[in-house]
């Protein structure tokens, strides 16, 4: 391991050095390793999130065949078994991507996660009190808490700013074919095994998802490669590529030092940077206003069908914005773009949220489901955005996707109550609160958009002034810039030379 991290940072400070771009046959070679990376790398992410997913909200899919009655729930316990989950899942966050980052197997840290998330859901199955379902949630949180903001952090190892978002917005597919194709195969088991061998059909349905889980949890472990310079399928010269063309587009080594230390600075160098905290604003409010995904199911049962029918009437808005965000991702790397995409999204789903609360027919209604779902369009370049503005070294990116996560999905623990039977059909007061979040989401955006205009405007006079010409502000600013990069002054400004946040 020490050696892989030293040749790969001897390559990184060679393409640094030399700031020379690749050659015909290097981008030849690159264009094979992208190839290989999507080829193996995004079928697995996907199929892993699509299984969170499930495993996740599978317990709003229980809760239309029986679960509260048969644990004999009442008042605002199942919105408690609910967001209890998020508790555990929000403490977990930090420290586990700092460890996996120092751990540098990604393929054993997350696949053994996988397989224990897989094993608590089916666990759960077996739980008979309000007291037994809150101990499953909690245990599942811890044990899920690694893999979002972990795979985030991976993939931002792998692709350049240019071909992330896309990838992004794949991976995020799974989260939505989970809604899509997890109510579909909930409606199946519910409707097909009620009382078989003298279990309900919730307790099939965890026994069944969990028990899929922990395969795939296996298949993680032995076929997701870790990082470029550990991957032993690579050959000498495309591990060379791999790595170059990650350098030249940070213009600094994304490679930390193999020490403990390195995880602490990083986590230093995120929490002392503005864009952690204005993203992980946006990405709060954001996610706050997608709470009503964790009530979906309650959401169509309002259109007036049966539980088997309400649960298919969740597929197609989630089929709907999977196709949408592949389109999306692809736009986004083609023009090199993140705000207005960041943007468009926000009235589509204050629209959906003013439908949803102010109309009663079915068409309307139903409607208002593929506009609120445009929150996940917004969600798919937040991701990106955090990704290309968060810079090295990869223990400040672990941190800050860490933080940002963990922040975000605290909404979740308060959103449930404002869920209340007293509300429905129309969830007025859960929906104007979703309507408010989302106005936030887009104050975040522009006021990153500021920041970033205002860092590549210096960047661009650290280019056009000498040393004499640089303002005091400029000056400290690039001090700092070499004491985090271990540098000396010049050297900081001649690796910034180039580079410019995208926006």
């Amino acid at each position: 391991m020490e050696e892989d991290i030293t040749k790969a940072k001897a390559i990184h400070e060679e393409a640094i050095s030399t700031l020379v771009g690749l050659s015909d046959e290097e981008k030849a070679i690159e264009r094979r390793v992208v190839r290989r990376v999507d080829m193996l790398i995004l079928p697995l992410v996907v199929l892993v999130y699509l299984m969170n997913y499930i495993d996740r909200n599978n317990y709003s899919a229980a809760r239309l065949q029986g679960l509260e009655s048969d644990l004999n729930l009442v008042g605002e316990q199942y919105q408690t078994g609910l967001s209890i989950f998020f508790v555990s899942y929000i403490l977990g966050q930090l420290p586990s991507n700092l460890m996996l980052n120092y751990f540098g197997r990604p393929s054993l840290y997350l696949g053994l996660f996988v397989c224990a998330w897989g094993s608590v859901a089916a666990c759960t199955a077996a739980v008979q009190s309000y007291g037994g379902i809150m101990a499953c949630r909690f245990i599942l949180g811890i044990v899920e808490s690694p893999f979002f903001s972990g795979v985030l952090f991976y993939l931002s190892k792998w692709y350049t700013r240019s071909e992330i978002n896309l990838r992004m917005a794949i991976f995020y597919s799974g989260g939505l074919l989970s809604g899509a194709f997890g109510n579909l195969i909930a409606a199946g088991i519910l409707n097909g095994l009620a009382g078989r061998y003298g279990l309900a059909a919730w307790r099939w349905l965890y026994i069944i998802e969990g028990g899929i889980t922990v395969f795939v949890g296996l298949l993680v472990v032995l076929f997701l490669p870790d990082f470029p310079h550990t991957w032993r399928l690579l050959s000498p010269e495309e591990k060379n590529v791999a790595i170059r063309r990650l350098a030249l587009e940070a213009t600094e080594s994304d490679i930390d030092d193999a020490k403990g230390k390195s995880q602490l600075h990083g986590l230093q160098l995120a929490v002392t940077d503005i864009k952690t905290w204005i993203l992980a604003a946006g990405y709060t409010a954001l996610t706050g206003a997608a709470g009503f995904q964790n009530f979906f199911p309650t959401l169509t049962a309002t259109l007036g069908y049966s539980h088997t029918i309400s649960l298919l009437l969740v597929a197609p808005p989630y089929i709907f914005m999977t196709l949408w965000s592949y389109g999306h991702g692809w736009l986004a790397d083609k023009y090199n773009q993140r705000f207005w995409f960041y943007m468009y999204p926000i009235p589509l789903t204050i629209i959906g949220f003013v439908v949803f609360m102010t109309t009663d027919s079915f068409g309307p209604r139903y409607f208002s489901f593929f506009l609120v779902i445009f929150v996940f369009a917004t969600n798919v370049t937040t991701f990106t955005w955090i990704a290309s503005s968060i810079g090295q070294p990869p223990a400040k990116r672990a941190a800050a996707f860490a933080i940002i996560n963990a922040l975000g999905t605290s909404t979740s623990i308060w959103t449930p109550y404002t869920y209340t039977l007293s509300g429905t059909p129309y969830y007025r007061l859960a929906f104007g609160i979703c309507l408010g979040l989302q106005v936030v989401t887009g104050l975040m955006g522009l006021a990153l958009r500021w920041v970033l205009v205002r860092e590549n405007q210096r960047l661009a006079r650290l280019e056009e002034s000498d040393e004499a010409e640089l303002s005091e502000a400029d000056m400290e600013r690039l001090e700092k810039a070499a004491r985090d990069q271990g540098v000396d002054v010049q050297t900081a400004r001649v690796l910034q030379r180039g580079f410019r946040y995208v926006i």
